[in-house]
């Protein structure tokens, strides 16, 4: 009986992380869908930078992994740019997730989440430069064409990507954050049940 509870409250866990984890990809999926017709548009880093800062590397690599899975379904199934986004917001989600510490001010979160917000984008738009060409077998010439042409789109990016941080990081790094919270109180009251019931066994 004890065990059965013990694997209804497991379940019940990994369950309320999936349903977390849904329902924010589901939102950025939405997001990029929408704004993929706005070149040069995003908000998909500030969204990934927020809820990365708060909910920690577990659950931010988590949620990027997902994205970009699933993300394939509206979009296509592409090998490169699975390939690409796999590789990049899971690098993007570890770096908020570690920069971006609750134990700094406010200001200075955001001061770090749009400096690295910037500079992801850039690299985001370099490490394509360079995967592409080599995916596709382009020519040194066609290859430097794919670059330069790609460099407007960046700065766009770049500046889109700061401005959005700037304006969104905080209110939306105060939206996660009680929720995480509420992850973390439920987690405590189960593992409170479970020692009970290991203590009782005993």
């Amino acid at each position: 009986m004890r065990s059965r509870e013990r694997q209804s409250s497991v379940g019940a866990s990994i369950a309320r992380e999936c349903a977390y984890t849904a329902v924010f990809v589901s939102l950025t999926i939405a997001v990029q869908f929408v704004l993929s017709f706005v070149p040069g548009v995003e908000l998909v880093t500030v969204l990934f930078a927020a809820y990365s800062a708060v909910m920690g590397v577990r659950r931010a690599l988590t949620a990027a992994t997902a994205f970009s899975l699933l993300r394939q379904v509206i979009f296509g199934v592409e090998p490169k740019v699975l390939t690409l986004y796999l590789i990049y917001f899971n690098l993007l989600a570890l770096t908020f997730a570690l920069v971006c510490k609750e134990k700094y001010t406010p200001k200075k979160r955001l001061i770090f989440a749009v400096i690295v917000a910037s500079l992801c984008t850039v690299l985001f738009t370099l490490f394509d430069d360079i995967l592409t060409p080599l995916w596709y077998g382009y020519s040194k010439r066609v290859a430097e064409i794919y670059f330069y042409a790609s460099l407007p789109f960046m700065g766009i990016q770049v500046v889109c990507s700061a401005v959005s941080t700037l304006c969104l990081f905080l209110p939306l790094y105060n939206i996660f954050l009680p929720l995480r919270k509420k992850l973390e109180r439920v987690e405590k009251t189960e593992n409170k049940l479970e020692n009970n019931l290991e203590s009782v066994d005993k």
